[in-house]
């Protein structure tokens, strides 16, 4: 019978609309194993951070490493700590919308309000410098109410806005790398992932 022939190893479609059961076997067998691959592919590119100081006192490597140490050392759970390590993943390759890249990265692998939270982190972070620069540094405000509010400003008072200091102790980026494989390993939600496959 030609049931080993059904087997294959890449989808033998040119348009979606051509494709078969054994065609997206394929693929699924192919994605599985890359499984875990993707948190080496932020790695990389948050690797791209190092030495690029854009003006600061500390390069946006460091600056995310301190973030994250801060947090981790306040006690904050991993999810949060992984939010605070990637919040400016964004800012060489897409900087006027760095934090939208962020949240985007994680927005399959964590809650609402740390999603909000990087999404909207850079408007808040604005509260500490927009004036100098001939820009409303209230613009928060527009959010004033949401759910996340205190949240998102909590975060960028407490770990973001002071994560700039050149003798600040801050742990390695392997130290954080476990963590980001645990709260990356599994999506919570996404559109590929079924209700049902518990």
């Amino acid at each position: 019978m030609a049931d080993d022939a059904a087997v294959i190893d890449r989808a033998r479609f040119h348009a979606m609309t051509e494709g078969t059961l054994e065609d997206w076997q394929a693929i699924s067998r192919a994605n599985a194993a890359e499984r875990g691959r993707h948190v080496d592919r932020i790695l990389d590119h948050l690797k791209l951070l190092d030495s690029d100081h854009g003006g600061f006192a500390v390069d946006r490597l460091e600056h995310s490493l301190q973030t994250a140490t801060r947090a981790h050392r306040d006690g904050r759970d991993e999810e949060y700590v992984v939010c605070a390590l990637l919040h400016d993943i964004g800012d060489i390759l897409l900087p006027a919308s760095h934090a939208e890249m962020g949240a985007a990265i994680l927005k399959p692998y964590v809650s609402d309000a740390n999603h909000w939270m990087l999404e909207h982190h850079g408007v808040f972070q604005g509260y500490y410098f927009f004036h100098h620069l001939g820009l409303d540094r209230d613009m928060r405000e527009q959010f004033r109410g949401h759910p996340h509010f205190e949240h998102c400003a909590q975060f960028c008072h407490l770990y973001d806005q002071n994560s700039f200091d050149p003798a600040y102790d801050t742990m390695p980026l392997d130290a954080f790398v476990p963590m980001m494989r645990r709260v990356m390993e599994a999506p919570k939600r996404s559109i590929y992932t079924r209700d049902d496959a518990a």
